[in-house]
């Protein structure tokens, strides 16, 4: 587990990275230098470079290519954004059932990410998905579902990137922000629910232990699970407020001789 000075560490780190950047005018493909000189030029250790970069890639600032490097990444994602991203915000606000078929693009993505990642990540990219993993246990304990939200979205992007397929991580960050309405939408309630965070993390573990062992099929089955639980929860959730409303409205429609309630 990282401790809490790396943490700072490398939020300090990605501010000189971010000049870094600025000031040798890297364009957007530019490939970065390498882990060794970084640390070298900025006098620490090359795990405290990796974290940093890490948190710049989920930042969407770099992208990394398996065996090719980290380079700065390339502003195109935001033709996604606005051809993609933004009418599906549109139809999410409008009517809120459309949450469902954000969750059944997440099974069939996140399948697929799971899979390669199982094949693909690298010793640095499990420290990461162990990192992640551990906050989303730390959030639930400050009783901040939002916080809980927010670490769930960054445990199932850092699968992404593991994957190390440019077209399914670009689609996950281009689904970002819909994913994270989804999981916030579900979480705030689901996190606040003993027995079902518990399962939530029992899965993701599932997910997690089949990726560090290199079990492909194992980590697709495990997520397919998690994403089918979690929408059959989010329905049973949903059915229960509905349930309540029309409870309510039933009640408030009969005339009470309470004094108390308003007439």
């Amino acid at each position: 587990m990282t401790a809490p000075g790396d943490l700072r560490l490398a939020d300090h780190i990605v501010g000189h990275l971010k000049r870094l950047i600025s000031e040798r005018q890297l364009a957007p493909g530019a490939r970065l230098p390498a882990e060794r000189q970084l640390a070298a030029e900025l006098g620490v250790a090359r795990s405290s470079i990796r974290e940093a970069i890490q948190k710049l890639i989920s930042q969407g600032l770099l992208i990394s290519r398996r065996g090719g490097g980290t380079f700065v990444r390339d502003d195109s994602h935001q033709w996604s954004e606005q051809r993609i991203v933004a009418p599906l915000k549109m139809l999410m606000a409008a009517d809120p059932g459309y949450r469902y078929d954000v969750l059944e693009a997440r099974l069939a993505i996140e399948s697929s990410t799971a899979w390669h990642a199982a094949l693909r990540a690298t010793d640095s990219d499990k420290q990461r998905l162990q990192m992640c993993f551990d906050a989303t246990l730390r959030f639930k304990e400050s009783d901040d579902p939002n916080l809980a939200a927010e670490a769930d979205v960054r445990f199932h992007l850092a699968i992404a990137e593991a994957s190390h397929n440019l077209v399914l991580l670009q689609t996950m960050r281009g689904f970002f922000d819909l994913l994270q309405t989804s999981v916030m939408q579900s979480r705030q309630r689901m996190y606040t629910v003993p027995v079902i965070f518990a399962r939530i993390t029992d899965q993701h573990n599932d997910v997690l232990q089949a990726i560090l062992a290199g079990d492909a099929e194992r980590a697709r089955n495990a997520a397919v699970s998690h994403l089918d639980c979690v929408q059959s929860t989010v329905r049973a959730l949903q059915e229960d407020e509905a349930r309540m409303a029309r409870a309510s409205r039933l009640y408030d429609s009969f005339p009470s001789n309470d004094p108390t309630r308003d007439n």
